[in-house]
């Protein structure tokens, strides 16, 4: 399946998983507009294709005045956004997202696929998280902790203790990352390994 970041947040607001406010937009004044009505200090602009590797390859920029949403997107849109997953010619970008900006102190990365050869979905999970993922994937792949979900079962409160425990999360209440995993693992948006 091949959506944009936009709307895969789009489907995680809609089944109860946390994302940050944003608007697509199709041009600079839209940009300019969506980031006046987000309201805030800080926003991200970021190129929508179907890629990664945006942040790297130059579509995604923060900005913290609304003339500098205004330089980025005037700068992204009509790019041809060239990453690691796009081929040689890249992709032309004709749609941005504004977004929300937000303190990071500390990124983690989860996500589940399914994993073809036992056949079962498989949460993953890293304490190295950030657009750098598939750097640690490539150089330390015993970062990114794995865990098989029993179909049967289906995503259990000692699976997620055990990933919580595993990376390490900051002192929270667990109840968060359980409803939070729960939700991801409950709306079948997975990956095909």
């Amino acid at each position: 399946m091949k959506i944009h970041e936009y709307q895969a947040k789009n489907l995680f607001r809609k089944n109860g998983i946390p994302v940050l406010d944003g608007i697509a937009c199709f041009s600079v004044k839209e940009a300019v507009e969506a980031s006046i009505k987000l309201g805030g200090d800080i926003w991200a602009v970021k190129a929508q294709i179907h890629a990664g590797g945006r942040g790297k390859g130059g579509g995604v920029k923060i900005a913290k005045s609304l003339n500098e949403v205004k330089g980025h997107a005037e700068e992204i849109l009509g790019m041809k956004l060239i990453t690691h997953q796009t081929d040689k010619n890249g992709q032309v970008v004709r749609r941005l997202f504004i977004e929300q900006g937000a303190s990071i102190q500390k990124e983690f990365y989860v996500g589940m696929l399914v994993d073809r050869s036992s056949q079962r979905v498989c949460l993953m999970a890293s304490s190295e998280g950030g657009m750098n993922i598939e750097d640690v994937a490539n150089k330390t792949p015993e970062r990114i902790n794995k865990v098989l979900i029993d179909p049967t079962e289906g995503l259990t409160s000692e699976d997620i203790k055990k990933v919580s425990q595993i990376i390490n999360f900051p002192q929270c209440d667990l109840s968060e990352i359980t409803t939070l995993l729960q939700n991801l693992y409950l709306s079948g948006f997975f990956y095909m390994l």
